[in-house]
């Protein structure tokens, strides 16, 4: 391949990357709200970015309602990662702590993925029915 057709899709390739970008944390997102779910778990939680600084190396999620055990039992330190990484790319608030209620992610951080990957074009498959 040429740099210059490389250059001439920039844009196309940019747009494409964002979209599989958004389709990807729509995907997990939707699986976290079904295990949260499934699990019955809700309440208010707070999500803290890691802070070396303050010698905390993984970002930990707090329950702000309810018993921090549950959330333990139910979530692993890299579940705990992801989750901080997909609400951080979906809010742009990247190192800033993020509280919401459990069973609150599919309207707070789902529906506004939902639309924008609708508003491009994108057809969702109906794994997430409850979701409108």
């Amino acid at each position: 391949m040429k740099l210059s057709k490389l250059l001439h899709q920039r844009e196309a390739l940019l747009r494409q990357t964002r979209l599989a970008n958004l389709a990807y944390a729509y995907r997990r997102l939707g699986d976290f709200a079904a295990r949260i779910g499934g699990a019955r778990l809700h309440g208010k939680v707070c999500l803290q970015p890691a802070e070396p600084a303050a010698e905390r190396y993984w970002p930990v999620l707090t329950a702000l309602e309810g018993n921090q055990s549950v959330i333990e039992e139910h979530f692993t330190d890299e579940d705990i990662l992801e989750l901080e990484e997909l609400i951080f790319f979906v809010t742009g608030d990247d190192g800033t702590e993020a509280v919401f209620r459990l069973e609150g992610i599919e309207a707070r951080f789902m529906r506004p993925l939902r639309r924008q990957l609708l508003q491009a074009g994108i057809s969702l498959e109906q794994e997430n029915p409850a979701i409108r």
